[in-house]
């Protein structure tokens, strides 16, 4: 982290994979900490007219990390920002390095047997699919490749619920703010 950054210029950086609620956690931890929300694969997406599965499909690999690298260029260029990236992103090029001098960087994670558990409610009938449920595992563990990265600050939600996830990280933050660190 840039010790060139006064605290209250820093982004908080959430990454990980803990259910499709996420990125509705990650706008009011924002909001509660009264900072703006970047999703940057949402703005990959929207970028594109297109979800990022598709930018991969029709456009290659190559062409996809070329438009996370541009993004995170401009996610980095953002100060006081709760900052949405997808594990994938993060792990890409010097994405990592990139983000972590705007702020601390938290990864989210949660028990395979949780996390099946999530996806059994948001995938009803296609959980029971064998392959949309290995496609899901399968996204899961690329997005859990992160954690075992320098500097990444590992958060087990497994026990918790949507509020103790918001509580947690607007707490740390602000212990985080406090001390200046």
């Amino acid at each position: 982290m840039s010790v060139f950054l006064p605290f209250s210029e820093r982004n908080l950086i959430i990454t990980g994979y803990i259910g499709p609620d996420q990125p509705m956690l990650g706008k009011e931890i924002a909001n509660r900490l009264k900072m703006s929300y970047v999703n940057l694969e949402a703005e990959i997406a929207t970028r594109m007219d297109m979800p990022v599965d598709e930018i991969r499909t029709y456009f290659g690999e190559t062409r996809l990390r070329a438009i996370e690298a541009e993004i995170v260029g401009e996610g980095v260029l953002r100060r006081s920002s709760v900052i949405r990236v997808s594990g994938r992103t993060l792990i890409q090029g010097n994405n990592l390095e990139r983000l972590r001098e705007t702020g601390p960087i938290f990864c989210l994670t949660v028990s395979l047997d949780a996390m099946l558990r999530r996806l059994h409610i948001h995938m009803g009938a296609r959980y029971h699919n064998p392959k949309d449920r290995a496609l899901a595992i399968g996204e899961l563990k690329r997005e859990w490749a992160i954690r075992d990265a320098e500097g990444i600050h590992e958060i087990d939600t497994t026990d918790m619920t949507d509020e103790d996830i918001i509580k947690t990280l607007v707490g740390i933050w602000r212990s985080l703010t406090v001390r200046g660190v």
